[in-house]
């Protein structure tokens, strides 16, 4: 089954189109690695499928879990379960991260942590943060921490992840990759998880993997060798190589 099905999705910013004609299914319970340089239009991809305004869907569907969601809210996207977590978590003065993650739980109005959510705020580290305000003079990595924990709280269906392995040491790195694949294998919900560099490769299973380039897909196959490949041959001789369809990919992930 699929989680997400996006059909020719072409995307406007400021009246340049970024991405054209893009068509690709996620599988549920996977992880799918999308690939990309920087001005590749791999953020474009996550801010219009959250449905941020300033990214206009020029064409296009966008089904999530059976539902065209092209014209709903940002809220309403995010309620069906659709979470994005940027490359660049905002700071936000004035709320304390205990209260950010009971909002996320749900349990806003309550004084305590169940035993299973504290352990899983040691597990991430942030005990001491819980009365400091969201971010606020966080390194990255105790803000992609932060960030992770948070989304983990919200149990989304789809995770859209915008480079989570990019500003932070290894031991953070270690740590969120890990709790991202323990979410998707304990939830058997899905992640979307774009990046530059593929570190994150480490420690998270994917299933599929394609490079984003020039507002386009190519090189449609298992991500670990796509991401040896970039590291070999840098993304424009390793998409020279190997440059595949879209349609490839969508045949590729029904076997």
């Amino acid at each position: 089954m699929s989680t997400l099905y996006v059909k020719g999705l072409t995307v406007k910013v400021e009246g340049r189109v970024l991405l054209k004609d893009l068509t690709f299914t996620l599988k549920e319970g996977k992880s799918h690695i999308l690939f990309g340089p920087n001005g590749s239009g791999k953020t474009t991809l996550i801010s219009a499928l959250m449905g941020l305004p300033e990214y206009e869907v020029v064409s296009g569907q966008i089904i999530f879990q059976g539902v065209n969601i092209i014209n709903k809210s940002v809220d309403e996207r995010a309620r069906m379960g659709l979470i994005v977590g940027f490359q660049n978590p905002p700071e936000i003065t004035g709320v304390k991260l205990g209260d950010m993650l009971k909002l996320c739980l749900g349990k806003a109005n309550s004084d305590e942590f169940s035993p299973e959510e504290t352990a899983q705020i040691e597990a991430f580290r942030l005990t001491p943060f819980l009365n400091r305000d969201v971010n606020l003079g966080f390194s990255g990595g105790e803000r992609k921490r932060s960030e992770i924990l948070q989304m983990i709280f919200l149990k989304p269906n789809l995770l859209l992840l915008d480079e989570p392995d990019s500003g932070v040491d290894v031991e953070s790195l270690r740590l969120i990759s890990t709790e991202i694949q323990n979410y998707i294998e304990r939830s058997g919900h899905s992640a979307l998880i774009i990046t530059h560099k593929g570190d994150i490769l480490e420690y998270v299973k994917a299933s599929y993997g394609c490079i984003l380039l020039n507002g386009q897909f190519h090189c449609f196959k298992n991500p670990m060798c796509i991401y040896k490949e970039i590291k070999k041959l840098g993304y424009e001789e390793c998409v020279a190589c190997r440059k595949r369809t879209s349609k490839g990919w969508r045949n590729e992930q029904r076997e």
